[in-house]
């Protein structure tokens, strides 16, 4: 019996010892808050924080983030922290830090100037600490209102407090939720549709939207401000009909990823020349990480003299830069690609629709853009006659660090009319500018481009000119756009001819409808070839 009592005394001793040691090696924790200020308004602001120290990330779970619990396929990932390590709040946080040095990223969005700096966390300062982060420009005094088009999270409404916070902090004034759908089966699930679905709270609008049909074959539909989810399993190919119901119902509709991926392109001809397209997102980090913006199948329709809205989005959460950008990576974020709408009147959702219809856009990844022809803004239709003045102006703009300029293009038909470069004299990195009178000799479609350093790339749509009762379309490309577009219709009849077990691969089993169309659109292309000139 003194034998295993001196065993438990023993054992009992060493807890108590290794438990004292073990609580010495472990360093003590400071629970450290932090405020972040809005330098314009003096007030709390909702930001993006990434902290690191020895340049790893620090990712002691902060109690204010904004957590969105699902995730890629409705998964309940739990999204507290982002792909880069960094999360979102709403003005103030705190962490449990060791003593030592760290540094905090913060950023809002692209009118804001990112900030990087250092802090020590000792047993001894426990005053808050306060960061002051500032604008470049504040684009919504002038009326343009930005927007990511292409959103995936769940939402109820629930998530909407959740998620202001997430767009607020990327400086984002709406974001569209889409449900995303397939051959099988639908994802990303929206509350509702329609005006029961936005959530408003001061400038920021929460939208639903819709990227549904989506097939490897004909592309990425995308879709919104319509009253109701347009879906039909039984016909999911037949693209059109999808697109005359949200047009019924006042939505826009158009094409995802450039209609560069997935055979966009496809989908793109069968619809666009029927004139069954508004919209194209020509700006995406999806395709070409080193390139964003692809214009290939935009100026395509163009030039053939169909008018589409220039749009951008992020494709949340698949989609991003994986480039690093001094610490603030920019992979898979809300808002990494946007579009600007100037909006007439307040800024509600029934205005911002009617403003994107309009075509009063431009499309960036950080550059801001101001263009007009004859003083009418992206999407005018001018009529003239022959020897009328074309008076065009355009500013590109940046902070010439965060978004240094190089240049900015007036395109028309594709091609430079003229151009200025950050390196002339009068010209900067933080600003470009193009004046010049030209003489309206024929029917054209002119936008403005503008390019930074690195990614940073900017293109409005365009203002479409008309001489003496012509169209805008390009006589000079006009023959060989058509050839490209019976190709790719040529495509999709190729696809028809048998069938495929590949279960994703189901374009053969609408061989007749699909077929009728085609048909349809030749008859159209054949058309054009007589009539365009």
């Amino acid at each position: 019996m003194d034998h295993l009592k001196h065993i438990l005394v023993t054992t009992i001793c060493f807890i108590m010892v290794f438990s004292e040691a073990r609580g010495q090696l472990q360093p003590s924790l400071n629970a450290v808050q932090f405020i972040i200020i809005d330098s314009s308004t003096g007030e709390k602001t909702a930001a993006r924080i990434r902290v690191t120290r020895n340049g790893s990330s620090v990712k002691t779970s902060p109690p204010q983030s904004s957590k969105v619990m699902y995730g890629m396929w409705d998964h309940s990932d739990g999204y507290q922290f982002q792909p880069d390590s960094s999360f979102y709040v709403d003005g103030n946080f705190s962490l449990e830090l060791e003593t030592g040095d760290y540094e905090i990223m913060i950023s809002k969005g692209f009118e804001y100037v990112d900030i990087r700096q250092t802090f020590s966390v000792s047993e001894q300062d426990r005053a808050p600490k306060t960061f002051s982060i500032g604008r470049w420009i504040n684009m919504s005094q002038d009326g343009w209102y930005s927007a990511d088009d292409h959103i995936h999270i769940r939402r109820s409404p629930a998530e909407d407090s959740l998620l202001k916070v997430w767009a607020k902090a990327e400086n984002l004034n709406v974001g569209v939720f889409l449900k995303m759908g397939d051959f099988w089966a639908t994802y990303y699930d929206q509350y509702a549709f329609g005006k029961p679905g936005v959530y408003g709270d001061g400038n920021l609008l929460l939208i639903p939207g819709q990227e549904d049909p989506r097939t490897p074959e004909l592309g990425h539909a995308l879709g919104f401000g319509a009253k109701s989810f347009a879906r039909q399993p039984q016909a999911y190919y037949l693209y059109d009909e999808i697109f005359d119901r949200i047009h019924k119902e006042g939505g826009l509709r158009g094409y995802a990823h450039q209609a560069q991926t997935f055979h966009g392109y496809r989908g793109l001809t069968l619809d666009g020349l029927r004139g069954n397209v508004d919209m194209l997102e020509i700006i995406q980090y999806c395709a070409d990480d080193d390139e964003p913006l692809y214009i290939g199948h935009y100026y395509r329709l163009l030039d053939l003299g169909f008018p589409v809205t220039a749009v951008a989005g992020s494709d949340f959460p698949w989609c991003g830069n994986d480039h690093d950008n001094g610490g603030f990576a920019r992979t898979a974020r809300i808002g990494n690609v946007r579009f600007y709408t100037k909006v007439n009147g307040n800024f509600t959702f029934d205005n911002w629709l009617s403003s994107v219809r309009q075509g009063k856009t431009f499309a960036t990844t950080g550059p801001m853009l101001e263009f007009t022809v004859n003083d009418s803004l992206p999407g005018s239709r001018i009529l003239l006659t022959k020897g009328s003045k074309l008076k065009i102006h355009a500013t590109a703009t940046g902070d010439g660090k965060q978004v240094a300029l190089t240049r900015l293009d007036i395109v028309s038909h594709g091609k430079v009319i003229a151009t200025s470069q950050a390196s002339m004299s009068g010209q900067s990195a933080s600003r470009v500018a193009v004046d010049t009178v030209l003489p309206a000799t024929k029917g054209q479609w002119i936008a403005a481009v503008a390019y930074g350093e690195g990614q940073h790339r900017a293109h409005t749509t365009p203002v479409y000119i008309s001489v003496d009762g012509s169209g805008f379309h390009n006589p000079e490309t006009i023959q060989n756009y058509l050839v490209e577009s019976e190709r790719y219709l040529d495509e999709i009849e190729a696809e028809l001819q048998e069938r495929n077990e590949n279960p994703e691969m189901n374009a053969w089993r609408y061989k007749k409808p699909l077929e009728l169309r085609i048909a349809r659109v030749k008859a159209i292309i054949e058309n054009l070839k007589q009539t365009l000139h």
